[in-house]
């Protein structure tokens, strides 16, 4: 028993075929369904039973299964190491050239890949041809047209800033001479107050026609300087200096005319009258007022429809130059 499930655990399906109703499917069976220890182990094999393993029993015993089992177990052994070395010669055959097949391919398989980096590209470079085509547009019409438009704007205001300080620099040199001509009226108009203190006292002591004449004349440039003071004042804007200035005029062209009772005196004090009222809250009407006023006492006639435009840079002072030597005789 022990010979019979030791041949039929050691027998390959070569030497099992060989038994007499032992077909290749009942060999693959037996040998799939290894190891057997007991008999009814082998029985539950698909196709075997008991007359076939009494027949296999019988071969035994002849002694002529058991050596060839003996002789082949070394030999299936040394069978099994060619199939281990079957990766060398597979790995072998790897290292033959390729094949045409397999080298259209890899080409193709090249081919494909550079095809798709090429056109990975060309989609990189449309992105970035749209972003420029579609962004600078946008970037020129809300950054670069308003900078060269502050550009140009700053370029006119600095010409426009240059403009206004030359002319401030006119006005400031206008406002100079302006104050140069004022200081010049008031020294004049100091001078003749002393000089119309002089002939007062002398007409106490002396009431000589000459004299009187004298006196008036002193009088009359005193108002004209005033007058051209005021009228200075007026292109200042200084209208309270303006009005005073008019009203020292009026009161000497007043006593002036009641001394000698003349005819233009009058109109001219009547149109610094209405100056007075009109200033300060009507200063262009005051100033045409003052200028037929002036005109009056420069020309000795009447122009009542002359209203020409002030002209604050005429600067007519009359110096005095007369020297009193006025003796008294007792």
């Amino acid at each position: 028993m022990e010979k019979l499930l030791r041949f039929l655990n050691s027998a390959d399906p070569n030497l099992l075929t060989t038994i007499p109703g032992v077909s290749r499917q009942i060999a693959d069976d037996l040998v799939a369904a290894r190891p057997f220890d007991t008999l009814e182990s082998v029985l539950q094999v698909k196709g075997v039973n008991k007359k076939l393993i009494s027949r296999i029993e019988s071969t035994l015993e002849a002694n002529q299964l058991e050596e060839q089992s003996n002789a082949i177990t070394p030999v299936e052994e040394e069978a099994q190491l060619p199939e281990k070395s079957q990766p060398i010669k597979e790995t072998g055959a790897a290292d033959e050239k390729p094949s045409f097949g397999s080298r259209a391919g890899a080409a193709l398989r090249s081919f494909v890949r550079a095809l798709f980096k090429l056109i990975a590209i060309l989609l990189i470079l449309g992105v970035i041809g749209a972003a420029l085509y579609f962004g600078l547009p946008v970037l020129r019409d809300r950054y670069i047209i308003p900078v060269e438009q502050n550009s140009v704007r700053v370029n006119q205001l600095e010409t426009e800033v240059a403009d206004l300080k030359d002319q401030l620099a006119q006005v400031n040199n206008r406002l100079a001479s302006l104050d140069t001509s004022i200081e010049a009226h008031t020294a004049s108009i100091e001078k003749l107050e002393e000089m119309q203190s002089l002939l007062e006292k002398q007409l106490k002591e002396n009431n000589e026609a000459t004299l009187i004449k004298l006196n008036q004349e002193v009088m009359m440039t005193r108002a004209l300087d005033a007058l051209a003071r005021a009228r200075l004042y007026l292109s200042q804007s200084n209208f309270g200096l303006a009005k005073q200035d008019v009203q020292s005029a009026r009161d000497l062209l007043a006593e002036l005319q009641a001394q000698t009772g003349d005819e233009a005196l009058a109109q001219a004090i009547s149109r610094l009258d209405l100056a007075l009222n009109n200033l300060p809250a009507f200063p262009v009407v005051a100033s045409g007022d003052l200028e037929i006023a002036w005109q009056i006492l420069m020309t000795g006639k009447v122009a009542p429809s002359a209203t020409p435009e002030p002209s604050p840079t005429i600067t007519a002072t009359v110096e005095p130059t007369l020297e009193v030597t006025a003796t008294a005789t007792p």
